[in-house]
């Protein structure tokens, strides 16, 4: 991959790029689900046991993303055919009903937009690239795995509550943070800004780093 085409990949906080593809649920594009937040997740191949685990997950785990607005949509460059079959083993294997779309990237149009093939890992198949694109279409986290490593979905579940209350209340969360732990609150940037903060009455350490509870 040159520096060109590199430059043109997704950024954190700048529009995700839009495409139309076809999926298992017909032919769907990203910005129909604007108003919505979405995952846009790649994996290397159907029918391997790593991709089976994550897909399995997320299918269990599809009512907690739906109560957040969120839209999962996977994606490999295997065919649609391909993927009907192996949803249909999952169904029938592992008992989950796989309700999100999965995208056949097969001309890799998709992938190449996303930064989602590394010759280094593998020359054709996607990397497992996890986008969360907020409800207005714009890039808010990029996660990457290497092709022998399943995702953390309990981690995936966190990102997205952490960036949903950052949205709302336009604060930060710490290392390890969880939904009711303290929030930190964003540090002054003046010197009377500062002395005002250490005689705030949120849990001031020193007046760059602060804390609060969210109002429940």
């Amino acid at each position: 991959m040159d520096a060109t085409s590199a430059a043109s990949l997704p950024r954190l906080n700048e529009p995700a790029p839009d495409f139309k593809a076809n999926s298992t649920q017909g032919e769907i594009s990203l910005s129909q689900f604007k108003g919505k937040w979405v995952i846009l997740f790649s994996h290397p191949a159907d029918f391997t046991p790593v991709c089976t685990t994550e897909f399995v997950e997320f299918a269990r785990r599809h009512d907690e993303f739906e109560k957040r607005n969120v839209q999962l949509i996977g994606l490999s460059i295997d065919s649609v055919y391909a993927h009907i079959a192996w949803v249909r083993n999952m169904e029938q294997h592992f008992g989950v009903d796989i309700k999100f779309p999965l995208v056949a990237d097969l001309d890799m149009k998709v992938a190449q937009a996303y930064g989602m093939i590394h010759p280094g890992a593998a020359s054709t198949a996607t990397v497992r690239c996890v986008f969360i694109i907020d409800d207005k279409g714009v890039v808010r986290a990029m996660l990457y795995y290497p092709l022998t490593n399943g995702r953390n979905i309990d981690e995936i579940v966190r990102l997205v509550d952490a960036l949903q209350t950052h949205e709302e209340h336009k604060i930060a969360t710490p290392a390890n943070w969880q939904v009711g732990d303290k929030v930190i609150v964003p540090p002054p940037t003046t010197q009377q800004g500062a002395a005002e903060r250490v005689n705030s009455e949120h849990e001031v350490t020193d007046w760059y780093f602060t804390k609060k509870e969210l109002a429940k």
